[in-house]
């Protein structure tokens, strides 16, 4: 992967991918085990979408989204959900300065480049759905005024997929505001091993950023430059509408799930070294865009199949554009 951003910018592609080299080989150096959740996050940022990160304790999620913030030099904002958190603990409130008699707007953590909403599942729809608005429209209301959010603004949400005693799930309807839902798995053996010899031998990587939030902004603008054919346009929506026709699928996909699939699918055809997106770019991007869109048939969910097992069915169904 790697090599193929390289051979990009030799052949005279987009300038800034030098950096963007160096930001994939620092990130997978800090996280074992998970280069291809990596991309797709990168993937997502560069798509200007949020992520649902789904995974069991001790995986690593917080470090994966703390250390994309630390190779960007962006700012990284923490919310630990529970069932008292207010909404304004998130979007900030107005207080009274009894010192000057006036009232002050104390701005809340959602005011960041890239914010972890750890365990959102953990909170009350209301508190929820505070978040959910600011990451719709970039902005937040606090006492009638407007605040806009920062041009670089990544939400990652993670759930804990084996405890569900005292949690609200979100509804479909609320997870379609996100672009991709990631599963972070165990790594395998020579990977896990590795990260434990790291903590044993006290190995510490580089916490140094290697690009800025200006550079990042720039490579974000040439990826609106990546084309999408006819065809490949024709076969998103083929597959897209194909969540709504099979009988597996009670519930099928939106039309923001073939946008989420198009914005993706470029930033990773760009992310490889091409300006174009190819059918292959749309069969990597439709599991994880795809898989919190639908909802499986009761008889399907009894026979014990898995959603991204059904998306793999469906798509592999639909004709490859030539």
């Amino acid at each position: 992967m790697v090599e193929k951003i390289r051979s990009f910018t030799e052949r005279g592609g987009a300038r800034m991918n030098t950096e963007l080299t160096s930001l994939l080989e620092k990130y997978e150096e800090r996280i074992l085990g998970q280069s291809t959740n990596l991309r797709l996050l990168l993937s997502s940022i560069l798509a200007g979408g949020h992520v649902l990160l789904e995974g069991v304790p001790g995986t690593g999620k917080t470090k994966t989204v703390r250390t994309l913030a630390d190779l960007l030099n962006g700012n990284f904002n923490r919310i630990q959900f529970t069932p008292d958190l207010l909404p304004s603990d998130i979007t900030g409130s107005t207080i009274y300065n009894l010192q000057q008699g006036n009232f002050e707007t104390i701005k809340g953590p959602i005011f960041t480049n890239i914010l972890l909403a750890d365990e959102i599942n953990r909170t009350p729809a209301k508190t929820q759905a505070a978040l959910l608005e600011a990451m719709e429209e970039k902005q937040v209301t606090i006492q009638g005024e407007t605040y806009s959010l920062p041009d670089v603004f990544f939400v990652v949400a993670t759930q804990n997929p084996i405890e569900f005693e005292g949690t609200y799930p979100l509804p479909e309807a609320q997870q379609d505001r996100f672009l991709f839902k990631l599963y972070i798995e165990f790594p395998s053996f020579d990977e896990e091993k590795n990260v434990l010899q790291q903590v044993i031998e006290n190995i510490h990587t580089s916490n140094s950023s290697v690009m800025d939030l200006e550079t990042f902004l720039k490579i974000r603008r040439e990826i609106e430059n990546v084309t999408i054919g006819d065809s490949v346009l024709d076969y998103i929506m083929k597959i897209v509408r194909k969540t709504r026709e099979v009988e597996t699928i009670r519930f099928g996909a939106s039309t923001r799930a073939a946008i989420a699939i198009a914005k993706t699918s470029k930033a990773w055809a760009y992310l490889i070294g091409r300006d174009y997106v190819t059918p292959d770019d749309v069969k990597m991007v439709a599991k994880p865009a795809l898989r919190h869109r639908i909802q499986l048939s009761p008889h399907i969910e009894l026979e014990g199949a898995s959603v991204d097992q059904i998306i793999e069915e469906l798509v592999g169904s639909i004709p490859v554009p030539r």
